[in-house]
């Protein structure tokens, strides 16, 4: 699988069904360049590696996490750079990663099908935290290539992190629009709160996890649809 190129200065690695794994997205600075989650799994995040490198792009510094699932977190154990994500973040990934110790990989493998052909093979399942963490909100420079972090109340999760490419005109949802695991059913007044929050944005490009680019107007015509 190879990179897309989305913009001037930001590419992303496609996301797969049937491992569930999301796209993994990468954004170029002049002086450093960043990636958008970490993976689901030590092949996911070689393979995303394996693609920049093939590209001739460097390597990314930092991930940033737009959230504590398993699928954009458990490779960060291979991203050579640092990652950082806010404090609630963090705060579920220990929770995971002590239940994993307490109960066993089990616990973990049988959350979904999913995650049993992710890991199959016996692949070692390894949940480390953030090197980096935040809360509220945070503005990078990665060299003219300015990104904005910040928290926001979603549907998905009580933790969701937002990533604005300020300069390219695109915002990174993550999974913040989707239901909650695993029902998949969507509070309406946080799919509201979502929605306003990205008209706030000014952002022509929204990228979900586990989808492909849509313009604003169909970003906030889905929110608004389940509030």
């Amino acid at each position: 699988m190879k990179l897309d190129r989305l913009t001037d200065r930001i590419w992303v690695f496609p996301f797969e069904e049937e491992r569930d794994r999301p796209n993994l997205s990468y954004i170029r600075g002049d002086r450093w360049s960043l990636a958008v989650d970490a993976g689901h799994s030590e092949a996911h995040t070689k393979l995303f590696y394996s693609a920049l490198e093939e590209a001739g792009l460097p390597l990314p510094r930092l991930t940033v996490l737009t959230h504590w699932h398993w699928d954009h977190t458990f490779g960060m154990h291979a991203v050579p750079g640092l990652c950082l994500a806010n404090e609630r973040t963090n705060e579920h990934l220990k929770a995971i990663r002590d239940k994993i110790a307490r109960e066993g990989v089990e616990a973990f493998l049988s959350l979904d099908d999913s995650i049993r052909r992710e890991y199959a093979g016996n692949m070692p399942v390894i949940v480390t935290l953030a090197d980096l963490v935040f809360s509220g909100e945070m503005l990078l420079n990665l060299g003219n290539s300015p990104v904005r972090l910040f928290q926001a109340e979603a549907p998905h999760t009580d933790d969701s992190t937002l990533i604005h490419a300020v300069s390219e005109s695109v915002l990174f949802l993550g999974d913040a629009a989707g239901g909650t695991f695993p029902t998949w059913k969507k509070d309406p007044a946080l799919c509201q709160k979502l929605a306003d929050t990205v008209a706030a944005v000014d952002a022509d490009i929204c990228l979900e996890s586990h989808w492909t680019p849509v313009t604003k107007r169909e970003m906030l015509d889905d929110l608004l649809a389940d509030a």
